[in-house]
C-alpha cells in the first residue's frame, strides 16, 4: 500500500501536536479542508469558519508545531515506525466510524493486521490464577480459528491475553497509553518485543509520549473500537475493563464475560455485565458464533487456507506423505468414510499404514475420526 512522503508525514504530525485541537474537531475540519497541508495554508479567518476557535486557529496558522513534528518524523523512521492517517485505506474502517476516531495512528510490526477481525481482551492487572488461565486458554483458541486478540499490554489479563495469541501462531495488537517506542510496563520488554515482530504495535499518543494515567481510559476506546466484540475476563465493578464493556456497548460492539466466583470482587465487572446482558463465555465457540456471518465466513476461509498450509508444509516432512495426500483425495467434508472403504481403495498399502497415516492426519487437524471407525475430512 502507498506510504505518506515525508512533506505529507511532517504536515499530519504538525496537526497531531496543535495544542487544544481534539480528535473529533481535528475529522470534523479535515473533512472540509481534506488534507492537513490544505489546512495549513488556510487564513485564521478561514479556519474559524470551519469551526475552529481563535486560539487554535492562530496555532495552525503561524506554523508553530513544526519543529516538534520534524523530531517525531526523525523518531519515527529510527524506530521503523509508520503513521497510519484517518484518511489512510489502511486505517481500520471500524475504528474509522467512531464517535471520536483518532486522527493518526501510530503503527509498529505488521500493518496487514488492522484489517484483522479482531476480538478484544481486557481485565484488571491484578487477576487471579484462574484469570490468568481462562485469558490465556481463550486468546489461544481464538487464534487458532483466526481471530486477532487485541488488548492493552497491561500487567495481568492484558498480557496474559497476548500470550495466548502468540503461543497459538496467531495474531495480536498492543494498543498503548504511551508512544509506539516506549515499552510500558517495563517488565513486558520480551512480549513487547515479540509483538512488534509477529504483531503490531500502535498508539496515538506521540513518539516517547509517557504513560500517564489519564491516557488509558482514552486509549480503551480504540481497543473495543477496532474489534468486533470484547471480551472481560475480571474486573472489579468500576475497573478499566468496565469501562472499556460500556464503551463497547456504546460502540455498537458485542460485549463477552467470562463468570467468575460469586464472592470475588473481581467477579463483579464480569457478573454484572452478564446480568445485563454480556453473553456468557465457556469456550472460543462461543464468541465465534457471535460474530457478524460476513466474518464467520472470512474466518472459515482463513481456517481452510490454514489447513491446507499444514496439509503442504508438514505432510511432505513425514513418512507417510503420499498415502497422507491420497488419503485426503479420497475421503469427504460432508459424507463420512468407513475404514474398511479406505482399505478397499488404497488396496496398494497395508492397514497398518494406513491407520498410521490416519494417526498423523488427526494430529495435524485434517481429519476427524467419528464413531464406528469413520472418518471425514476436516473444514
Amino acid at each position: 500500500m502507498p506510504r505518506l512522503s515525508d512533506d505529507e508525514l511532517l504536515h499530519w504530525l504538525a496537526l497531531r501536536l496543535v495544542p487544544g485541537l481534539g480528535t473529533r474537531k481535528a475529522v470534523t475540519v479535515l473533512e472540509r479542508f481534506r488534507t492537513p497541508m490544505a489546512l495549513f495554508r488556510a487564513s485564521v479567518s478561514e479556519l474559524e469558519g470551519a469551526g475552529l476557535s481563535p486560539g487554535v486557529s492562530r496555532a495552525i496558522n503561524s506554523g508553530c508545531t513544526f519543529e516538534d513534528a520534524a523530531t517525531q518524523q526523525g523518531r519515527i523512521k529510527a524506530t521503523g515506525s509508520v503513521l497510519v492517517p484517518v484518511t489512510d485505506p489502511a486505517y481500520p474502517e471500524r475504528l474509522r466510524g467512531i464517535l471520536d476516531p483518532p486522527t493518526l495512528l501510530f503503527c509498529r510490526g505488521d500493518l496487514s493486521l488492522l484489517a484483522s477481525i479482531m476480538v478484544g481482551v481486557v481485565g484488571t492487572r491484578k487477576p487471579t490464577p484462574y484469570g490468568l488461565a481462562v485469558a490465556e486458554k481463550l486468546s489461544g483458541d481464538l487464534a487458532g480459528l483466526g481471530v486477532g486478540i487485541i488488548s492493552g499490554m497491561a500487567r495481568g489479563i492484558d498480557t496474559a491475553a497476548h500470550q495466548g495469541a502468540l503461543r497459538a501462531g496467531g495474531k495480536t495488537i498492543a494498543v498503548f497509553g504511551c508512544g509506539v517506542d516506549m515499552v510500558y510496563p517495563t517488565e513486558n520488554r520480551k512480549i513487547y518485543d515479540e509483538i512488534a515482530a509477529k504483531g503490531l504495535l500502535v498508539s496515538e499518543f506521540p513518539m516517547g509520549a509517557p504513560a500517564f494515567p489519564q491516557n488509558f481510559p482514552i486509549r480503551n476506546r480504540i481497543v473495543s473500537g477496532m474489534s468486533s466484540g470484547v471480551l472481560v475476563v475480571e474486573g472489579a465493578q468500576y475497573s478499566g475493563s468496565a469501562i472499556t464493556a460500556r464503551l463497547a456497548m456504546d460502540q455498537g460492539r458485542e460485549v463477552f464475560a467470562v463468570p467468575g466466583n460469586i464472592t470475588s470482587k473481581l467477579s463483579w465487572a464480569p457478573n454484572l455485565l452478564i446480568r445485563q446482558g454480556a453473553k456468557l463465555v465457556m469456550d472460543a465457540q462461543d464468541i465465534v458464533s457471535e460474530l457478524a456471518p460476513d466474518e464467520r465466513v472470512r474466518l472459515q476461509v482463513i481456517e481452510k487456507e490454514h489447513k491446507l498450509d499444514l496439509a503442504q508444509q508438514l505432510l511432505p516432512l513425514g513418512p507417510n506423505a503420499p498415502l497422507g495426500r491420497a488419503m485426503l483425495e479420497h475421503l469427504l467434508i460432508e459424507k463420512p468414510t468407513h475404514i474398511d472403504g479406505l482399505l478397499d481403495s488404497l488396496e496398494n498399502y497395508s492397514s497398518s499404514e494406513i491407520i498410521a497415516a490416519l494417526f498423523e492426519l488427526e494430529l495435524l487437524g485434517l481429519v476427524k475420526q467419528l464413531p464406528g471407525k469413520h472418518f471425514v475430512k476436516v473444514w
